[in-house]
């Protein structure tokens, strides 16, 4: 259990720790710079920090062992579905299919030299290492936990319908655009259910995330981040 929650809630509790700074930054005189700043900077070290923990763990991550994606046809099904998320979600900015007002990640905001670094570490972070936490988090335990405590002992891709929304509706609930990720968790959760695997859904997972980082960093639109 622990092995596929620690890496989300490292991921989480930096999260809160990025809106701690920004709240202190906002209420105490002297410290209004503290925010942006720590937001530019926090991401790499989330991304460091999560993916250490992802590494330490790896030898438990009995669902990534054996075949990997399988076969061509899933492998097209996957890469589509990540295609497909991606332009989806980039038309569901819908003012009431957003919880609160997306402030965005502009990396340039620390100048050319560390933006191109930053924005190239947003990217791999978004593209390699949140796909494995998630996907493990979710659709690996609690997709399965909802439906036994003993999850491991769940076939993977199995579901009921409470499992099932209960999982879609936190995942969307996870972003901004809630709406756009309840219907990604949905497609990533259908992927899981016609392959019994999880690499098929980190593959497309991550594609979602790369297309969105080159549409951003293509057209400035720096609150898709």
């Amino acid at each position: 259990m622990i092995p596929r929650i620690l890496p989300f809630a490292v991921y989480v509790g930096f999260l809160a720790l990025g809106e701690g700074i920004a709240w202190l930054s906002q209420g105490v005189p002297g410290l209004d710079s503290w925010g942006p700043v720590a937001d530019l900077w926090l991401y790499p070290l989330k991304a460091a920090v999560v993916f250490g923990v992802l590494a330490y763990f790896w030898p438990r991550y009995e669902e990534l062992k054996g075949r990997s994606f399988g076969s061509g046809r899933e492998v097209v099904f996957a890469l589509a579905t990540g295609i497909l998320v991606y332009l989806a979600w980039v038309r569901m900015d819908w003012p009431w299919a957003m919880l609160g007002i997306p402030t965005g990640y502009d990396p340039f905001q620390a100048g050319e030299g560390p933006g191109i670094v930053l924005a190239g570490v947003r990217v791999l972070g978004a593209t390699l290492v949140v796909p494995v936490m998630e996907e493990l988090f979710w659709r690996s335990f609690l997709l399965r936990y909802l439906i036994a405590a003993r999850f491991e002992a769940v076939r993977l891709g199995a579901a009921t319908p409470f499992s099932c929304l209960a999982t879609i509706v936190l995942f969307g609930l996870e972003h901004h655009l809630w709406l756009a990720g309840m219907l990604a968790g949905a497609a990533y959760t259908l992927l899981l259910y016609r392959t019994g695997r999880l690499w098929p859904c980190i593959l497309a997972h991550g594609v979602t995330n790369l297309a969105l980082g080159i549409h951003v960093l293509v057209t400035g639109e720096w609150w898709w981040w």
